[in-house]
This record gives C-alpha cells, sequence and structure tokens, in this order.
C-alpha cells in the first residue's frame, strides 16, 4: 500500500535518508526505529508530504504522492504527535470533528461517529463529548488525539512517538488501545519510536534506521533471533538490556521463576525455547505453559519481572514460586 523508491531527503546537501526502498503492506502495524537523527522523523513525514522527497518516488495504492492533492491526500492520513496538538479552545467532539466537517459530514453522522470512537477507547461519550480539553488528564488527552486521527476513516495512520511523554502505566494502557482500534478499524499505521520494547509489542513488522538507511526489516521475532549485523544487535542490547538470543525458558526454570499451579494460558512453549522468545509472548499475553520432563509449568509476566529485577540485583539466590 506505501512504496519507497530509492527515495533520498537532502538539506544542504547532506542526506538525512539515503535510497530508501521499502513496501508496507495494508492493514499493516509498521513501526519504524532507530536512534536520534536516523531519519525515522522524516521517513514518517514524507508519507503526508509535510517533507518532500528530493529523489526517488513513493507511491500510495501505486499512485505517486506527487500526484495526489495534498487535501485529499492529508484527508486519508491521519497523523498523531507526541505534543497531541489538540485545540483548547474546542470541545472533545470539535476536536474530534474537524476533518469531517471540512469533508462536510452530517452533523448527524458526525454525532454517530464521536459516539463511537469515544466508545472504542472506554471514554464514555455523554460524559466527554462536551468536555474541555483543559479538564482532561494527559493520558485521555491523548486517546482524543488518536480518535481524532481516525474520525475521516482514513486508510493510514502516521504516529510520531505518541506515548514517550506519558508515565509507564499510562503508556501501556493506551498501547493497548491503539492495538485494539488497529484491528477494529484494520488501518496501515505506520509508528515512529526509539523504544524496542514497544516496538516488539505494537509492530507487525519492524525497520531499525541509522544514519537515513534501513538496517534490517522483519518481524520482532527475526530480528531478535537473527540480528543483520553488529549495529541491529548493539542497538538491541542497548534497547532490552536483558537481551540475550542464547538464553532459554530453562534459565527460568533453573532459578524457579515459575508456578506449577494450574493456569489459563494462551501459548506452550518448551524449555528450549529463547528467552527473547518468552519476552515477546509476554508481552502481549499473561501466561506461558512450558512443557517439562515431569508436568507442566507455568510463567507469567510476573515472574519474567521478577527474574529481570533479579538479573539486575545480582542476586545469587533463585526465585522460589511466584503466587499467581
Amino acid at each position: 500500500m506505501i512504496r519507497f523508491d530509492n527515495v533520498t531527503k537532502r538539506y544542504d546537501k547532506i542526506a538525512v535518508v539515503s535510497d530508501f526502498n521499502l513496501e508496507i503492506n495494508e492493514g499493516e502495524f509498521f513501526v519504524l526505529i532507530g536512534p536520534s537523527g536516523s531519519g525515522k522523523t522524516t521517513t514518517l513525514k514524507m508519507i503526508n508530504k509535510l517533507i518532500l522527497l528530493s529523489e526517488g518516488y513513493l507511491y500510495i495504492d501505486d499512485g505517486k504522492i506527487s500526484e495526489y492533492d495534498i487535501q485529499e491526500l492529508r484527508w486519508n492520513i491521519g497523523y498523531v504527535l507526541q505534543q497531541i496538538a489538540l485545540f483548547p479552545n474546542m470541545t472533545v467532539e470539535e476536536n474530534i470533528t474537524i476533518v469531517p466537517e471540512m469533508m462536510k459530514w452530517s452533523k448527524e453522522d458526525m454525532k454517530d461517529r464521536v459516539t463511537e470512537l469515544l466508545a472504542s477507547v472506554d471514554l464514555d461519550p455523554e460524559t466527554y463529548r462536551k468536555r474541555q480539553i483543559s479538564e482532561l488528564s494527559g493520558g485521555e488527552q491523548q486517546r482524543i488525539g488518536v480518535i481524532r486521527a481516525l474520525a475521516a476513516n482514513p486508510d493510514i495512520i502516521l504516529m510520531d512517538e505518541p506515548f514517550g511523554a506519558l508515565d509507564p502505566i499510562t503508556r501501556n494502557s493506551l498501547q493497548q488501545d491503539v492495538l485494539k482500534l488497529q484491528r477494529k478499524f484494520k488501518k496501515t499505521v505506520v509508528f515512529v519510536t526509539h523504544d524496542m520494547q514497544e516496538a516488539i509489542q505494537l509492530g507487525d513488522r519492524i525497520c531499525v534506521m541509522n544514519q537515513g538507511k534501513i538496517e534490517q526489516v522483519g518481524t520482532a521475532d527475526e530480528i531478535l533471533k537473527h540480528p543483520a549485523n553488529d549495529f541491529v544487535k548493539e542497538f538491541l542490547r542497548t534497547g532490552l538490556p536483558h537481551y540475550d538470543g542464547e538464553k532459554t525458558v530453562q534459565t527460568l526454570l533453573d532459578k524457579e521463576f515459575y508456578t506449577t499451579e494450574e493456569l489459563s494460558y494462551d501459548e506452550t512453549m518448551s524449555a528450549e525455547t529463547s528467552l527473547d522468545d518468552l519476552t515477546l509472548a509476554l508481552a502481549r499475553f499473561e501466561a506461558i505453559k512450558v512443557e517439562t520432563a515431569k508436568s507442566p509449568v507455568y510463567i507469567t509476566k510476573d515472574h519474567l519481572i521478577h527474574y529481570y529485577a533479579h538479573e539486575i540485583q545480582g542476586e545469587n539466590t533463585g526465585r522460589k514460586e511466584v503466587e499467581a
């Protein structure tokens, strides 16, 4: 659906994105990640022509973006920023309906859309639609920013580090909301982050960038198991302090980070499964069943967190069973 064909962006003859070739599939949650200055935000902004490319071609649905009417292009692309950029002099409903109103939607259709979108992020429509932006918490404001991007039913949503300024609990909650919205409305999402754990949790595929170039594109599993080069390996070690492709689930079993109490589980693994695969699974699920020679055991998010805390503290004794 979105295709970069030898795209380069220069500022004063200095290339910040170079010879960029990439395809993002329709309905995919695609993450751009890399260190500061890697060109990920520039890449994102070229999709909706907030930044114009210097060389090459960028296609949406096989049409060059240079041939799109800029207003129609941006109406079909929702945009969510870290700064949120809600209008403080407007109500929640007025903020959400800015683009639908410009597109001449009927008042009834706009009201119905606001109701649907507020409910989709667990904000009561009748309580929130007439509220002023100043009455909302940071997390509530960011939820409004996300659903505003969906208001006119665009095919593509661009998200530029939208949760970077939020506390960890609110951030995790909003990540789950965005995943739920993406699956419900089947949008193509292009998401910029510098947080590898966030990329793993959200992305169908991840593009690791460095100095305006692509270092590796793949699923989280592919990148964790088979980093393409030393840069990607070091980026994983920096972003995931306990990243170690050689450690397995057996590491947690040896240190007794598990429970024998039968739990509801989402996936089954063996003791030989890599620790990275376990971490990836527990980023999405609450509990994993592990088949052992004696009897099955269960590992939860709490067990994994306590294991990492144990590693950080450098304790010499194993953690006994954590109560489920």
